[in-house]
């Protein structure tokens, strides 16, 4: 909870601003400090049933939950919400579509592959925040064990910087503005190399116009402010 503290202060949020917190999956990089933050400033957590019992033992009790499924859209406020399945190894992990009037963000990370679905929500995203997880070749001579390096590269597992440049090439249109690369690897890539990827997309298309931001761990991405 003082690290999220820490990073909302970055960018001039409190806790106590936040309407909602959204999950996408139970895996604990993503759950652990859900429950405290939430119980502390009682925010609203929007979770899938199904990630609701994986999740439970981090997530403890105490919490206003508010229950959704995939492909059912639900409104916070003014702002609508769009979950949409995505393929992962977690029970029921989803990616996001958020409107407000004509403006669209698509958020999808922790996914194996882009399916047809996947892509068709993130298209017309105005804002991208899309998984550039790892470079191939550091993955393959880099420290994991080798079932773990299977795991991230197989269809249940994380987007290379490979797949992220052609998952962006299919959703460029005039109307798109940012894109942030997410969930980027401390171990298995570096973010020059997931910028140069998905920038090489922008730049063969009539996107120049784009901004493009890498996401990192410990800091706040250059574009974030938008």
């Amino acid at each position: 909870m003082r690290e999220t503290k820490r990073r909302l202060s970055l960018i001039g949020v409190r806790p106590e601003e936040l309407d909602a917190v959204l999950l996408t999956h139970e895996h604990t990089d993503h759950i652990k400090g859900v429950g405290p933050l939430c119980r502390a400033y009682g925010i609203p957590v929007y979770i899938t049933p199904k990630t609701l019992a994986a999740g439970s033992g981090w997530l403890g009790g105490r919490l206003a939950i508010r229950e959704f499924e995939a492909g059912s859209p639900f409104s916070i406020g003014g702002l609508s919400v769009e979950p949409f399945s995505i393929s992962h190894d977690a029970a029921d992990p989803v990616g996001f579509a958020f409107r407000s009037g004509p403006f669209k963000v698509g958020v999808a990370t922790d996914l194996g592959y882009a399916t047809a679905l996947v892509t068709e929500r993130l298209k017309g995203s105005n804002v991208l925040v899309l998984e550039s997880n790892h470079d191939p070749a550091m993955l393959k001579d880099g420290p994991y064990p080798w079932p773990l390096k299977q795991r991230v590269a197989g269809k249940e597992g994380h987007l290379s910087n490979e797949d992220a440049g052609r998952l962006l090439s299919e959703l460029l249109h005039p109307g798109l503005s940012h894109v942030v690369l997410a969930h980027i690897s401390q171990i298995n890539n570096r973010p020059d190399l997931a910028f140069d990827r998905a920038m090489g997309t922008l730049a063969g298309s009539p996107c120049g116009h784009v901004r493009l931001g890498v996401a990192l761990q410990d800091a706040v991405c250059e574009v974030a402010g938008l």
